[in-house]
Parts: C-alpha cells; structure tokens; sequence
C-alpha cells in the first residue's frame, strides 16, 4: 500500500516538537529521533501493518548517520513513498535566546552550566554554527519553515498546511512579511516593495488589511502596483519550469514591506490566487497569522 512520509528535520529548539504534534492532530503515527539506520526497516514495517500516514523527526542527536540520510530519501522514493520534508530554522539570535529561557543544554555542546553567561553563549554559537553545517544537506530540497518569530500555533498551522497541500512538481509558498522585523530564512526570492504606494498613510485604511476590499480597491488603482505585479509575475514564470527540472519540490517566495499589513500581503493574496491554476499554492502572512 501506498504511505505518505513527513519527515521534520531543523534546528535544536526550532520547533520539531511542535511540527510532530501538528502531525498527530492530523492523523500521523509520529516517532522522535528515529535513527538513521532503522528508518528503511521502520518504514517496511509500517507498511506491513497497513499503516498509511507517518511523520518522523531527525535530527543532529543521529550524530555520525545524519549523512545517511538524504540516499535513504531517495531510496524511499524509488520505492513508491510519498515523501514530503520539512526543515525548520530560526535565526542564531533566536536560538540562544530561547536556549538561555530554557536553560536546555544544546545536543552539540559539551559545557555544562548557565546559557546566559557569557562564556557558555560563546560556546552555544559554536554549536549551533556547526549544527547548520551538518544539517547543510537536509535543508537543501526541503521546504524550510523559518520560526524565529511566529508562535506555536502558527508553525503549526503552517506545517497543517504544507502536508494537506495537493500533490504537484512544485508548491509555491507565498509570504508576506514585514522589513522592521527581518528577512524570512525560508525565503527563496524575496521582493520588497516598500517603494509601492501605502495604504498606511491613508487614515480610513490604515487599521485594515491588504486582504480587504477598501485596501484592494484602492492599490488596484495605483499603475505602480499592477506593474510590480507583473514584474514578479513575469519572473516567476520564466524561471519555475527550470527549478522543477532541478528537481525543487518547495520554492518560497517573499514579499516585504514596511509593516507586512497592507502591500505584501496584497500581492501575496493575488499571486498565490493566479499561480494557483497551475501549482500548488500556499499563502503565510508572517505579521498578520501572529497578530
């Protein structure tokens, strides 16, 4: 019988615990930390006992059989399983932030002892910098999710909606955010469009979004908007054919402006609506889902 597998890979303290309970609310038989070596014969047995949906985790504690991992993928995948990977990041800052609330030792570091102090920080950005080289391969060619700043429910609505995605060459994520609170990790190709007229400044819209009429309305009357639109359009096309000959299942698209209430969350509203005929697509709206 055909299986579908979610495998959630990232980094120590962003968010697997998390990912692997959203995929028990969704009818997952979900395992942590299963090693490399047994992933083959685990899923062997899954089968046989008619088991159809398995989400497992993996990640840096596999120590030295980590880099068995992408060729058993494979494997998997010439055998008939549906296989979707996701990887989730978060930004250095927000790791050792979350390590000192914690206090939780990070799996790579060897020092015992308060995360806060200055000296074992030092140490835990160590570890975590050779965390994402010995991740480097996992990451590449799965949809990443970066959750430096969003809540657990929105990573986990965001991993709900990635696996209950239709099966496509390629899904599209589209991702409005805002610049004053950084770049998205998980961003591909990334458009900002803060130079776009603001709906901010124009007092009865202000308190809306890019997903209401009076904001729409009013952006669809500006040329400068139809016209990034259409550039963004126009490039997506050009070049979504050659990365799914590259064989990219996940591409990100971001779309950023001041505050990620208005503007990006417009565009992204229009472009996941016309790429849609022809892919799987998603919305995420970094700003507003956190609100």
């Amino acid at each position: 019988m055909s299986l579908e597998l979610v495998l959630i890979t990232g980094m120590s303290g962003s968010g697997k615990s998390v990912a692997l309970h959203a995929l028990e609310d969704a009818g997952y038989y979900c395992v942590d930390n299963l090693p490399p070596e047994l992933l083959a014969p685990f899923i062997v047995l899954q089968q046989q006992q008619k088991v159809d949906k398995v989400g497992i985790a993996m990640d840096v504690r596999s120590g030295v059989s980590l880099p068995l991992v992408p060729q058993q993928l494979e494997g998997l995948r010439q055998q008939g399983v549906s296989l979707r990977s996701l990887f989730l990041d978060a930004t250095t800052d927000a790791l050792v932030r979350r390590y000192s609330e914690t206090r939780r030792r990070h799996p790579l570091s060897r020092q015992e002892g308060r995360t806060d102090a200055p000296e074992q920080q030092r140490v835990l950005v160590q570890a975590i910098e050779l965390e994402r080289e010995l991740l480097a391969d996992l990451r590449d060619g799965a949809d990443v999710i970066d959750t430096s700043i969003i809540r657990p429910a929105q990573l986990q609505s965001y991993v709900k909606a990635l696996i209950s995605a239709p099966e496509s060459a390629l899904t599209l994520v589209f991702e409005s955010f805002a610049f004053k609170r950084g770049v998205p990790l998980d961003a591909d190709f990334v458009f900002d469009v803060r130079m776009l007229p603001n709906p901010h400044y124009v007092p009865n819209l202000r308190a809306l979004t890019g997903r209401d009429a009076p904001v729409v309305e009013w952006l669809r009357e500006h040329e400068d908007v139809a016209r990034m639109y259409g550039d963004i359009e126009q490039f997506l096309q050009r070049w979504l054919d050659a990365l799914v000959r590259d064989h990219r299942s996940y591409v990100t698209v971001a779309i950023g402006c001041t505050g990620g209430q208005h503007r990006s969350v417009f565009l992204v509203e229009q472009l996941a609506r016309g790429f849609g005929a022809r892919w799987a697509a998603l919305k995420r709206h970094r700003e507003l889902d956190g609100a």
